[in-house]
Order: C-alpha cells, then sequence, then structure tokens
C-alpha cells in the first residue's frame, strides 16, 4: 500500500505529453488516455477524425477495421515517464521569486552609480574612468525607463544613453557587461557582429540579437524590452575600403541597426534567429533596451595619430612623428572624426552618444588580476588544490613573472590563463598521488623554467622542503 502511495506522488510531479504533437498538458489542457498507455490531446485527436471522415480513394468514409475506444477510457497500467514532463512551480511562487529579482525597476531601489561602481570594482581591476561612466550611463537609462512607465507631466522625454566601448582585447570589455547585468539582475543577451549580414544573405539578421535577448528573458516579452544588449566585435562591421565585392557584412549592417539602437517595434521570431523559420513570431520595442557596443577597433590608434600630427606639422611647433609612438593611452583621446575615418557611418555613431576608451593593461594591473578580484584565477587554483587538503601560495616575484609573460603575448588577461595552466598541469597532475603533501608554493625560478616549485611534506609538525627536478 505504501508502495501504491509513493508511486502516485511521484506521478503528481509529472504531466503527460501528446504522443503526436509532443505538447505538456500545462499547454495543450487535459490528454485523452487510450490504449498501450498512450496519451493524445484534444487538438491531435480531432484532427485525426477529421482527416478519416474527409479521406478519399478505396476506403471512403474512413479506415475499415479501426477498433474505436471510450473517450475517458482510462489507460491500461503505469503511463510511460518518456511521455511525461515534469510540471513547472506554480505560477504565483515564480512570480514571487522574479518579483525579489525585478526590485531593480522600482526607483526607491535602484542602486546608485557609487554602489554600482562599488560592486564592479570587487570584479573588475582598473579601468576607473571605464566604470564610471558605465555606472553613471545604467543609472540614467533605467531612470528613464522608470519615468516611462509612469505619467510623463512635464512633457520632458529622457533620450537613450547607448554606449560604445573601445578598448584592446583581454581589457575586460566583455566581463565588464557581465557583472554589470549580475549587478542588475536584468536579462542580458551577447552576440558578435561578425555574423550579422545584410537582409537576405546567408548570416544572421540584425533582429537575431533580439531573439537571443528574448530567450535570457524566457520569452517573456515586457521582461526583454527593459534588458541590456551588448554587441561585441563592432568595429568588425566598418565600412571596407578599397574592394569591388558587395559590402553585406560592413555598412549594409550599420544601416539595419539603426532602428534597433534608435527605438522602433520589430518582429522578432521566438526560438529562432531567422524569420524564414516556421516558428511563430512576436513584437519587441527597443525604446528602452539598452545597446552595448564593444570593439578592439585594430589600428584606430594609427588613425589617432595622424590626426593629432594634423594639428601642427610646420615650424617650432611641429611634432615629431615617433612623439605619439609611446603613448599607451591614446585611444583616450578618440573622437567620432576618427571613427568616421576608421569606417563606422556618421548615423550610427550618432545613435551612441557615450563613448569611452578602456586602457590597456599594465603589469600593475594584471597582477592585481591574479590576486585582487573575487574570481582571481589564483584563488580558484587554490580552491581545487584545497579540495585535496593542499595549501597553495604563490611567492609575489613570481606573480610579477606571470604578469611579465603575459605582457609579452600582447592578449590582455587572457593570457593569464594560458600561461597558469602550462606550468600547473604537472602540479596537478602530481599531488593526487601523494596524500603526505601539505603545501606547495611556487616560485618565480619556476615560472622561468629554472627552478621546480617547493612542496612541504606533512611531517610530525616540521617544515621539510623537497625539490623536485625537471
Amino acid at each position: 500500500m505504501s508502495e501504491e502511495i509513493e508511486n502516485k506522488d511521484q506521478d503528481s510531479e509529472y504531466e503527460d505529453v501528446c504522443y503526436i504533437c509532443r505538447r505538456p498538458e500545462h499547454i495543450a489542457g487535459k490528454m485523452i488516455h487510450i490504449p498501450n498507455n498512450i496519451c493524445i490531446c484534444n487538438d491531435c485527436m480531432q484532427k485525426t477524425f477529421d482527416s478519416m471522415e474527409h479521406m478519399t480513394g478505396p476506403f471512403p468514409g474512413g479506415m475499415p477495421n479501426i477498433e474505436m475506444f471510450t473517450m475517458g477510457q482510462p489507460p491500461q497500467g503505469e503511463v510511460p515517464k518518456n511521455q511525461k514532463i515534469k510540471k513547472k512551480k506554480a505560477q504565483k511562487e515564480k512570480k514571487q521569486g522574479q518579483d525579489k529579482q525585478e526590485g531593480i525597476f522600482d526607483i526607491q531601489h535602484m542602486p546608485a552609480p557609487h554602489i554600482i561602481k562599488q560592486t564592479l570594482d570587487e570584479h573588475v581591476v582598473g579601468q576607473e574612468h571605464a566604470k564610471k561612466v558605465m555606472s553613471v550611463a545604467v543609472y540614467n537609462h533605467y531612470k528613464r525607463v522608470l519615468t516611462d512607465t509612469e505619467e510623463n507631466e512635464d512633457g520632458i522625454e529622457i533620450e537613450k544613453s547607448n554606449m560604445l566601448m573601445i578598448g584592446p582585447t583581454g581589457s575586460g570589455k566583455t566581463y565588464m557587461v557581465k557583472t554589470l547585468a549580475q549587478i542588475l539582475q536584468v536579462p542580458l543577451a551577447i552576440t558578435d557582429a561578425t555574423s550579422l549580414t545584410e537582409a537576405g544573405y546567408i548570416g544572421d539578421d540584425v533582429e537575431s540579437v533580439l531573439s537571443k535577448l528574448l530567450a535570457a528573458a524566457d520569452n517573456d516579452v515586457e521582461k526583454a524590452e527593459h534588458g541590456i544588449i551588448f554587441i561585441d566585435e563592432i568595429d568588425k562591421i566598418a565600412k571596407k575600403r578599397n574592394t569591388n565585392s558587395r559590402d553585406v557584412s560592413g555598412e549594409s549592417v550599420q544601416q539595419g541597426m539603426l532602428k534597433l539602437l534608435e527605438g522602433s517595434d520589430v518582429e522578432v521570431p521566438v526560438g529562432a534567429t531567422s524569420k524564414n523559420a516556421m516558428v511563430p513570431m512576436t513584437t519587441i520595442n527597443t525604446r528602452n533596451i539598452l545597446f552595448i557596443c564593444g570593439g578592439a577597433f585594430p589600428e584606430l590608434e594609427k588613425v589617432i595619430k595622424n590626426r593629432l600630427k594634423k594639428q601642427s606639422s610646420i615650424g617650432f611647433l611641429s611634432q615629431l612623428d615617433d612623439e605619439f609612438d609611446k603613448d599607451e593611452n591614446i585611444l583616450q583621446k578618440v573622437t567620432t572624426e576618427d571613427l568616421r575615418e576608421f569606417g563606422m557611418i556618421p548615423e550610427f555613431l550618432g545613435r551612441l552618444p557615450i563613448v569611452f576608451a578602456l586602457q590597456p593593461m599594465t603589469e600593475e594591473m594584471l597582477v592585481k588580476v591574479l590576486t585582487q578580484p573575487k574570481n582571481a584565477i589564483i584563488k580558484q587554483y587554490q580552491k581545487l588544490l584545497a579540495f585535496d587538503e593542499v595549501d597553495l601560495r604563490f611567492e609575489e616575484e613570481a606573480v610579477r613573472a606571470i604578469a611579465n609573460k603575459a605582457l609579452d603575448k600582447k592578449t590582455g588577461a587572457r593570457a593569464l590563463r594560458a600561461i597558469i595552466e602550462e606550468f600547473m598541469l604537472d602540479i596537478m597532475y602530481e599531488i593526487p598521488k601523494d596524500d603526505m603533501i601539505g603545501r606547495v608554493t611556487i616560485t618565480r625560478d619556476y615560472i622561468e623554467k629554472k627552478g621546480a616549485p617547493q612542496i612541504e611534506m606533512r611531517e610530525s609538525g616540521e617544515a621539510k622542503f623537497l625539490t623536485q627536478r625537471d
């Protein structure tokens, strides 16, 4: 008897799925159970009867020898689990959970710019100016969203504050946007501009970025209309120079994105990235969606240097050709004129009013990236070895050696992980072999392949250091 009750409780967690259209019970409605443990929804059953009644050919009026069944007949035996789907939580409970997370859309609980920046400081090293600009822009944008939902008595409308981030690879553009979306608890879609093409060509249409945001918002249109879209590699859709072929992924894509950035009603396929897919369409208003575009813009430094040199090229005030070569923060002097020279059209830049540049990673910044953030790389490896009850330590000189190696690769913070993976491979492989190892200290000599790490064994209170051979 207890087994029957247990099985009944277990079945109550699942719902039936139509054998034909595969829709669950909460979408298709109550199922009809027929022999052989088969469930069919009312729609599919009606379609089956209609097709049998209108059938022509050798069996007019229907198929012969069809064994009819009672509509309310209970299923024989237990319904197999592969025809059931786990029931969703009650809508009320789900809504309560969302209300806790979506307190951002209450002006009283809106985090101030300095609070947003403080949270960014815990995850992102350096880039003080960029974090300040993003905090203020996001704060103003969501104040605009909230005021739009209320009655606008004075008739003053606040314009959108879309952003354009310029910075070398590995400087933290994508990571800053991800952290920002976690702070605000809003849906975020990250997409690459490299996959976008002009309408009618193979590739994604510009509306596909909205499809990804809709998917991130669990197909909730109202929630998606308050989200953030980060379009990376935006410099790859610049106008192509000196080419005779049709530019289907350059200027035409910029023109197609104008209506999205400014704010308009756009038809978007649900569950697909192409309008040609046989899926339902829905309309999304992009007026309150914050667009953040980012790109490395290679060779933009040359455009900026040429502009600065033209300002004074003759006489005692003339500037040397190599004067700006050592300026690491040359991108901070970028203007709209430089971006137009690079290949971005004026209409596109006009819809991105906030333009700012990120600083390239220095040795000091890379050292902080390794040690200070909550999710620092060194902290991750220390946690991994803590599962084996081993204490992992890094000497200060070793951390600086890692930062120097990363600078040589010129890929920013992305190089740190590859460097640490290289010299941690043998340590992660050998340590689980010996339970007596208690502590491993990474030295500068080991990073530079001149020595070995220091290994401390668990031996009766005394620290015994052993040096491994290469």
